[in-house]
């Protein structure tokens, strides 16, 4: 009678902890299942954001052409605009220095007038009224003079402006692309990463 209740109690014992063991097994189990989904969905997320991220480095990449090639057109219209602003103002040193000229000119024959009409004769009334008007000229040449030398100075300024856009503007390329290049290495990855996690077990 004692042997019978020592083997019912030895399998009811082994009957006990194989149910604890298929248990914790089957606890063991479903813990790795669960956190296997929330490491996909995690690379998931993360395979977004990437292709984000290179989806806009692209569209910067694109901006900054756009940028390079707008600023390459404006120092060519700078250029011509410079070579306009010397012209004007080499034409303009030459109306002042006729200016200059005519006035010297008028002068001397307004001395001669003197000597031989009088100080108050037509003759010298006019060479008066010539001087004046030279006067004016000049004084209107002058001012084309000091329009041209701003205007030059300035087109230069924008010459030097834009050229400095468009280094700045290749360098930032250079930056995008080196993003674009980094960007396609996480997206290439996160998808490693995701596979791994979908057949890991």
């Amino acid at each position: 009678m004692d042997m019978e209740n020592m083997l019912r109690r030895s399998l009811m014992g082994l009957a006990l902890a194989g149910a604890l063991s298929v248990g914790a097994w089957a606890q063991g189990s479903n813990t790795g299942s669960s956190d296997n989904p929330s490491d996909v969905k995690q690379d998931t997320k993360d395979i977004r954001r990437d292709k984000k991220d290179l989806s806009k480095d692209r569209k910067d990449i694109a901006s900054d052409k756009k940028d390079i090639a707008s600023d390459k057109r404006d120092i060519g219209q700078d250029k011509k605009d410079i070579a306009k602003d010397r012209g004007d103002l080499r034409h303009d040193a030459t109306d002042v220095r006729r200016d200059r000229n005519d006035i010297a000119k008028d002068r001397r024959q307004r001395a001669r007038d003197i000597k031989k009409y009088g100080k108050n004769s037509d003759q010298v009334k006019k060479d008066n009224a010539d001087i004046q008007s030279d006067h004016k000229d000049l004084a209107q040449d002058e001012k084309d003079v000091k329009s041209d030398k701003n205007d030059l100075r300035h087109d230069v300024n924008d010459l030097r402006k834009d050229r400095k856009d468009v280094r700045e503007d290749e360098k930032d390329v250079k930056q995008d692309v080196k993003d674009v290049k980094r960007d396609r290495r996480d997206l290439r990855h996160d998808r490693r990463d995701r596979r791994r996690d979908r057949h890991s077990h």
